[in-house]
């Protein structure tokens, strides 16, 4: 089975102790040196490295070469239907970020790199959750569309709940609560916010507790909303300021004239 980015190797006692050092160093923004652990000789691990690359692009706007790099190794070294689909979903999530934080409009490649993992990625393989939920993003943000933002994240909750894969669970929660909070639904929209924020925590994935924390912020009222901001800053700075997208989300509102 090939590696795919969502998954949470590496949170429970029982796994190996490579994933293990390279979740712990993933969760804290440390997405080049847990790519420097991985043997990137064999399919999965050059995949592994690729997604860990790919990742930091979208939390630093840093790292495009290396990045690009490391998705051409996997792409030339992905046999199987299922390496080339998890290599091809790479390649559109690296597209959709450059295009998202502004690097390049890469939006076509995203699409068309995505569309190709869907016919490599059988209906029901865990892989097609995480590609579900990239297909919601470029529904959501690249074409605006919500209605079909929120068809393709049920699907990835639905299989993230299937094959029992929290990381994931904590992005749909936190984008189909985003979706609730913009057509005015706060209890939903809370709730979702609410358990994207426990599974995060609970996993120790520090890089997404501050922007779970912004969000639940997002659908509070005060004093709770400032207390949560305060806490998503505190954990930002920490960090280093990532990602780096979130400044904007904190920044205090602008004093009125």
């Amino acid at each position: 089975m090939a590696y795919t980015a969502m998954s949470g190797s590496g949170t429970t006692s029982g796994d190996d102790p490579l994933q293990t050092a390279v979740w712990r160093l993933r969760s804290r923004a440390c997405w080049a040196d847990a790519a420097a652990l991985l043997d990137a000789a064999t399919p999965d691990a050059s995949l592994q490295r690729a997604a860990l690359l790919v990742e930091r692009c979208l939390y630093t706007e840093q790292g495009w070469q290396e990045a690009e790099d490391a998705l051409r190794t996997a792409e030339a070294l992905a046999q199987s239907d299922d390496e080339r689909g998890a290599a091809a979903c790479e390649r559109g999530q690296l597209a959709y970020a450059a295009t998202l934080l502004g690097v390049r409009d890469r939006a076509d490649e995203a699409r068309a790199a995505l569309g190709r993992a869907a016919a490599l990625i059988p209906p029901g393989a865990s892989g097609r959750a995480v590609l579900d939920f990239r297909r919601g993003l470029l529904a959501e943000n690249l074409a605006r569309s919500p209605q079909a933002a929120r068809a393709a994240y049920r699907r990835a909750h639905a299989g993230a709940t299937a094959h029992a894969d929290p990381l994931l669970l904590s992005f749909t929660w936190r984008h189909l609560a985003g979706l609730a909070l913009r057509d005015g639904e706060l209890a939903e929209a809370r709730h979702g916010f609410a358990e994207s924020l426990r599974i995060r925590e609970e996993l120790g994935y520090l890089v997404g507790t501050a922007p779970a924390l912004a969000s639940l912020a997002d659908a509070e009222s005060e004093p709770e909303a400032s207390r949560l901001r305060a806490e998503a800053g505190r954990l930002f700075r920490l960090l280093g300021g990532v990602p780096t997208w979130l400044a904007r989300q904190l920044a205090p509102p602008a004093a009125s004239a």
